[in-house]
């Protein structure tokens, strides 16, 4: 049984109810509201959908994945297990098509990282349309921002979801579907890309891996700002070539970008070197009409020691081996069957005690367990498998994710590509990290993603 196979049953008002699977609970265990565990989805089309016929497919993309109309159900304090209520119509209108404005889309990005749709309310996400950067009514670059190189024009569709109830994946789904609705235009998914014969091999546990025991590398603190929440900043690249016959994917190479990013990162800012961890979520569920709708990815860890990541002289030859490593590592890790967040979590949410006494627990490890949190999180969507056709308002050009950035960590990196083009968020705590920050973290990151790809065998 997965997290999200929890049998539902019939409370005693006859609503239909499905208990918190895991990695909801401890979600919910943890919440806080200076930085809300947000998901940021943000779809960017060349022309605007009409309002009435977007609402209608929306609402009824929402019925057709029946699990995301839901909303926490109220229990008294002694309950053993948090519920979701399933509603069949949505309590609040989710679609929304704010004021034309300069700073319509910096508006709303900034609601995005503040304000989460509340759990008391289906469904737990909102859905708005505001003009894209460039055009007459959109705003200028924010400083340190590259405007996108894709056509100026349209509107962007703005998802915004409370991470405790849904994942990034599961809302674009339901988003293709209505799509599909609005359009009339097959949004199936394409299918995954192929992989050569070393990749398909059976994954060995590398031997090299550094141990998990040590606390890791933290992001070193830049120039934070007084104010509390969450910072981000996008930008656009080319998808990064692969030598041909490569063994690793775009992903390993990814991952390496973001190690080198933070290693250079502090370096700068005089960090000791420690080995990192990165988390990075795996996703086995189907992209079709099936997919199971809710927190589906689970969470691994890939190692890196502190002295892989100790140089500043970075040969060719020097990532081809990093990239070697990493490849082994990711790949023996997603091929690992274990629980979404650890056998640890499993029993920390077992229903023994009531929710109220879990959830000071849960609270006081975190804290206990925040040295041992991982360096970073790299979550890499992947190329986006849904054509996104609006059918009048045109076919996405542009899709951005970002994942919630709280301390300990403080920093995540969220990757996905659309038309050719890679689509890259970095979301910060404000704490630890400024706008200025995030622009230099970025162009690191483009750096060090440009040399993955110069990795080729030298000729003999």
């Amino acid at each position: 049984m997965t997290a999200l196979d929890h049998p539902a049953h019939h409370a005693e008002n006859g609503t239909t109810r499905v208990p918190f699977p895991v990695v909801d609970e401890v979600s919910r265990h943890c919440l806080q509201e200076e930085e809300p565990e947000t998901v940021h989805i943000e779809v960017h089309l060349p022309g605007t959908p009409d309002p009435d016929r977007l609402r209608a497919a929306f609402h009824e993309a929402l019925r057709r994945h029946p699990r995301i109309l839901m909303r926490e159900a109220k229990g008294p304090w002694y309950r053993r297990r948090y519920e979701w209520e399933l509603t069949g119509d949505p309590d609040t209108e989710p679609v929304s098509f704010p004021p034309r404005e300069p700073d319509a889309l910096k508006r709303a990005r900034d609601r995005a990282l503040s304000q989460a749709p509340p759990l008391t309310s289906s469904p737990p996400i909102r859905l708005e349309v505001v003009a894209a950067p460039g055009t007459a009514d959109g705003p200028a670059p924010q400083e340190g921002e590259r405007p996108p190189t894709a056509e100026p024009q349209g509107s962007v569709l703005f998802l915004t979801i409370n991470h405790t109830a849904l994942d990034g994946p599961a809302c674009l789904r339901v988003l293709a579907t209505a799509a599909e609705l609005y359009g009339g235009k097959d949004n199936a998914p394409a299918a995954p890309p192929s992989r050569t014969t070393t990749e398909e091999a059976a994954p060995q546990p590398p031997s090299d891996a550094p141990s998990g025991w040590s606390p890791p590398a933290r992001v070193a603190k830049g120039a934070p700002e007084p104010s509390p929440g969450n910072g981000m900043l996008v930008a656009e690249l080319p998808v990064p070539r692969r030598p041909k016959g490569s063994p690793f994917t775009v992903n390993d190479q990814l991952m390496v970008a973001t190690a080198l990013m933070i290693a250079h990162w502090n370096r700068e800012h005089g960090a000791r070197p420690r080995p990192f961890r990165i988390t990075m979520p795996v996703d086995d569920r189907p992209r079709d009409a099936t997919m199971p709708i809710g927190n589906g990815t689970r969470l691994v860890e890939v190692p890196f020691g502190a002295a892989e990541l100790g140089r500043d002289d970075w040969t060719p030859e020097a990532i081809r081996d990093l990239l070697s490593r990493t490849s082994d590592r990711t790949r023996a890790l997603k091929a690992l069957a274990r629980p979404q967040l650890g056998h640890g979590a499993t029993l920390l949410t077992a229903p023994v005690l009531p929710v109220t006494l879990r959830a000071a627990v849960t609270r006081a490890l975190r804290r206990a367990a925040a040295p041992w949190t991982s360096t970073t999180l790299l979550s890499n969507i992947g190329r986006i498998p849904y054509a996104l056709d609006f059918g009048d308002a045109g076919r996405a050009h542009a899709v951005w994710f970002s994942a919630p950035a709280r301390l300990p960590r403080g920093l995540t990196v969220t990757t996905a590509s659309t038309a050719g083009r890679l689509h890259v968020a970095l979301r910060w705590s404000k704490t630890l990290l400024s706008h200025g920050d995030g622009a230099h973290l970025r162009d690191l990151f483009e750096h060090y993603l440009h040399a993955t790809e110069h990795t080729e065998e030298a000729p003999q």
